[in-house]
């Protein structure tokens, strides 16, 4: 049986970044993306300081992204416009890139790297009891079912598939029932107004029944003649079943299509589903990273920057020890991550009542100094080492909101 190092399935940002680091540092990688060579993932393009950063540890060339130097952000009548902080931990700007051309960037890396990417090709765990010793791998796509599977062993397989599916259901890595997750939807527009230099996130949004709904509508301007228009919500809100995204972005588009002058859209709206939680992200023989590790952040929807840091994560522990690798993943990951989203999934519980959501939109943006922290979270700059203002509310939030949980839950908004 063909043997490698590390076998990453999925090619998106988290599993490149993968094997990005690890093939430079001289292991025998393989990456499977079931996609072919530039297959789109329907997503909000924007990309955090946070990711920015990521990308440039991996000396990613960025010159194809339009650079964001802010948010600007919404809550009824009042609009704050800010640029990201100047910290010594992240670049103090953003970017837009469409997934397309991001993901293609990436793994064109990886295979620069001397990773080899198969294309086109579908793989699950190849189990020995409970651990996980490499990947069966065949052609993908409903004309290659019948088609034979191959057999590759691996000292770490690497699931970076998305949102939970047949590979977190034969891991035991399925989102934790009763947690938070999120549905977001997406188009294209032309605008003269592509080569805005602030994203634009509306805080204040309501269902076609005038709901409000714990989420937010966006413009993220790609630079490129287009924006990208989406809207999301999360599953805390009342009546979240019965949420109609296509009505939602509809109402949106609306709303911003006379200051945006917004053309047609450019491709039938597209929606995914947001993960926010694992069971599990790692065992025997096997790590979970990115959205396949529950890693978005509750309070945008956000999750390359976290993909990016948890697949060189990864990487860098297996090339360190290889025996260790899981078990030490999850404590690290835990450490970075678990309480800014443990926060996050709570507060949703919170902001799922709909007189909580407005009495907090009015004060997300009432001050500068308010605004200042609530651009922090919405640009994923907080985690368990940030410090300022930012870092000690969400210090603070993690134990009031532990203490109110239970409550919380009980009290949820009927979906």
């Amino acid at each position: 049986m063909e043997h490698v190092d590390i076998a990453v399935i999925g090619g998106g940002p988290a599993g490149a970044a993968t094997a990005i680091r690890a093939a430079r540092q001289g292991a025998k990688v393989v990456v499977f993306e079931k996609g072919a060579h530039g297959r789109d993932k329907v997503c909000g393009d924007g990309l955090t300081p946070r990711a920015v950063g990521a990308l440039n540890e991996l000396d990613i060339d960025m010159s194809d992204a339009h650079r964001i130097r802010g948010l600007r952000m919404i809550a009824g009548k009042k609009v704050r416009e800010l640029d990201w902080p100047t910290t010594d931990r992240f670049p103090n700007h953003g970017a837009v890139w469409p997934r397309r051309r991001l993901d293609a960037a990436l793994i064109d890396a990886a295979a620069a790297a001397g990773a080899d990417i198969r294309f086109e090709t579908e793989a699950v765990p190849l189990m020995d009891g409970d651990r996980v010793i490499g990947v069966e791998a065949k052609p993908s796509g409903d004309a290659n079912r019948s088609a034979p599977s191959h057999k590759i062993g691996a000292d770490l397989t690497v699931a970076a598939c998305g949102p939970p599916g047949a590979v977190a259901r034969m891991l035991g890595a399925n989102r934790v029932e009763g947690e938070t997750f999120g549905l977001a939807i997406r188009t294209y527009a032309e605008t003269p107004r592509h080569d805005d230099v602030h994203l634009e996130a509306m805080l204040s949004l309501k269902d076609e029944h005038g709901t409000a709904v714990p989420g937010y509508g966006w413009m993220f301007p790609a630079g490129d003649g287009t924006v990208n228009i989406g809207v999301g919500a999360l599953s805390t809100m009342k009546g979240f079943k019965k949420l109609n995204l296509n009505t939602m972005i509809e109402m949106y588009r609306g709303a911003v299509s006379d200051e945006w002058e917004l053309g047609p859209n450019l491709e039938r709206p597209r929606a995914w589903r947001l993960p926010m939680s694992a069971q599990k992200r790692h065992g025997p023989g096997w790590v979970a990273i990115g959205d396949a590790a529950g890693l978005v952040n509750p309070m945008n929807g956000e999750g390359i920057d976290y993909g990016l840091e948890s697949g060189m994560l990864a990487a860098d522990l297996f090339v360190d020890d290889p025996a260790t690798a899981p078990a030490r993943y999850d404590e690290l990951v835990g450490e970075r991550f678990d309480a800014f989203l443990r926060t996050g999934r709570r507060f949703s519980f919170l902001i799922g009542h709909p007189w909580i959501l407005k009495t907090g939109l009015r004060m997300s943006v009432s001050t500068d100094a308010i605004a200042n922290i609530t651009l922090a979270v919405m640009g994923n700059l907080v985690d368990n080492s940030t410090p300022g203002a930012a870092g000690k509310v969400m210090w603070l939030a993690d134990k009031s909101l532990g203490l109110a949980d239970p409550i919380l839950r009980k009290t949820r908004a009927a979906a």
